[in-house]
């Protein structure tokens, strides 16, 4: 009996595409990074049962809630904006869905990661070796 085709394949190599990413792991699923900011999870879903991927969404959460809703046992919205899917080989998550929510997910990744580093440009130069430290007031 040949084995499914991993339906989670397109999406990992699509956020691995994008700029400034770094795979790892969290627990047991594959991590992508911007920076030091999460924008999917993915892997095997519970107890090994199909496979689960999660996004952080932001402008599309009306219509995660709206399938949460409507397909509960597929997509579950979290108080902390992201928003885990679960589906099958057999019954993927539509394509037009994850690419979408993969595109926004890593958007707000770097958002993130663009604002930590505006912050690292405004600190004040180092001194250089030797220099005394600023004039006292008297």
């Amino acid at each position: 009996m040949p084995q499914a085709k991993d339906p989670t394949l397109a999406m990992r190599k699509t956020a691995a595409a994008y700029a400034g990413v770094t795979q790892g792991t969290s627990c047991n699923q594959t991590s992508f990074k911007a920076g030091k900011t999460a924008f999917l999870y993915v892997g095997p879903g519970a107890k090994g049962q199909g496979f689960k991927a999660m996004f952080k969404l932001e402008r599309s959460m009306p219509q995660a809630k709206t399938l949460a809703g409507k397909e509960p046992q597929r997509f579950e919205v979290g108080s902390t904006a992201w928003v885990a899917t679960r589906f099958t080989a057999e019954e993927p998550l539509p394509k037009t869905i994850w690419q979408e929510w993969l595109k926004e997910s890593y958007e707000l990744a770097t958002k993130n990661v663009k604002m930590k580093v505006t912050k690292k440009k405004t600190k004040t130069p180092k001194k250089k070796a030797g220099a005394k430290g600023p004039a006292k007031r008297r």
